[in-house]
């Protein structure tokens, strides 16, 4: 069943990159006569899952300052769109590095990217009570791709890190143009990382995002991706605190003594992994 996409919230990143995409103007009037149009487009959805947890994405995946400035900017939602650019000058200033480590299998022309490793298994973890009669209603959907992980080639990296950011379509949102090579139904989802990088090379790079050309930063790591495991770790400055795991705005999964907020995690701040299932969802598309 083909999905409609109007922009009505903050980011609007889905419907920016459909809309883009033709070389036409974010607007709800346009997005209105794309699906009137009624042609559309395959897109890629990544499954994420942790035991028999499952949660599916289709935009994007965070950990570290991006998920920090997009779920703890939410105490500034009166701000409207310009909390994110004031968050993010915050969490510049007050710089936060995580420790952790990233396992991808790397698609063609990107093998040099981290060392070689093997696959570790998929991740498991006790859920609550909540999450489980949650998976109970669920069990009967589709549960994610049965690839055979264990049988292709992986690679690791080590942090510490500042930023580790997944994108499944170019736009962040209307004036974020994450990950300009990305493409709807390839097969494969763009991962841009960032360890080791000053303060004002950083604030350099997020002014770029508007146009892309941040993933020519030398402090930045861009390549394309056919699985992913992350394993998030505790900040460096304070091992007691440890971060937030974002999915297409969606607060993930949330660690020790960090932002509260009012949100249900729907996993735990522990290893996870995520396939693609190329063109699995359906979109209303301008042409």
């Amino acid at each position: 069943m083909p999905i409609g996409m109007v922009p009505a919230g903050t980011g609007n990143g889905m419907v920016k990159s459909l809309l883009d995409s033709a070389g036409e103007i974010c607007s709800p009037s346009n997005a209105i006569l794309a699906v009137i149009r009624g042609h559309t487009r395959s897109l890629d959805v990544a499954t994420i899952s942790q035991g028999k947890t499952r949660f599916f994405s289709v935009l994007m995946l965070a950990w570290g300052l991006i998920a920090d400035i997009d779920i703890e900017s939410e105490k500034y939602r009166w701000m409207g769109s310009a909390r994110i650019d004031f968050y993010a000058l915050q969490r510049i200033t007050y710089l936060r590095h995580y420790n952790g480590r990233v396992s991808f299998v790397p698609a063609p022309g990107f093998e040099e990217y981290g060392e070689q490793t093997s696959y570790s298994g998929e991740p498991s973890c006790e859920t609550s009570t909540s999450q489980q009669e949650s998976l109970n209603i669920q069990q009967p959907g589709y549960l994610g791709s049965d690839v055979k992980l264990e049988n292709m080639h992986w690679r690791t990296i080590s942090g510490p890190f500042v930023s580790i950011w997944l994108h499944n379509v170019p736009w962040g949102s209307e004036d974020v143009l994450a990950a300009p090579n990305a493409m709807f139904s390839d097969g494969y989802l763009d991962l841009i990382i960032v360890k080791d990088i000053p303060k004002l090379s950083l604030l350099s790079l997020l002014s770029k995002m508007n146009d892309g050309s941040h993933v020519h930063c030398p402090h930045v790591m861009y390549l394309k991706v056919k699985a992913f495991v992350l394993e998030p770790g505790a900040r460096i400055d304070d091992p007691t605190k440890e971060g937030i795991i974002d999915s297409d705005g969606e607060l993930l999964a949330r660690g020790n003594v960090t932002y509260k907020g009012n949100v249900k995690c729907y996993m735990a701040y522990d290893k996870l992994q995520i396939t693609v299932d190329q063109g699995l969802a359906t979109l209303f598309a301008p042409v």
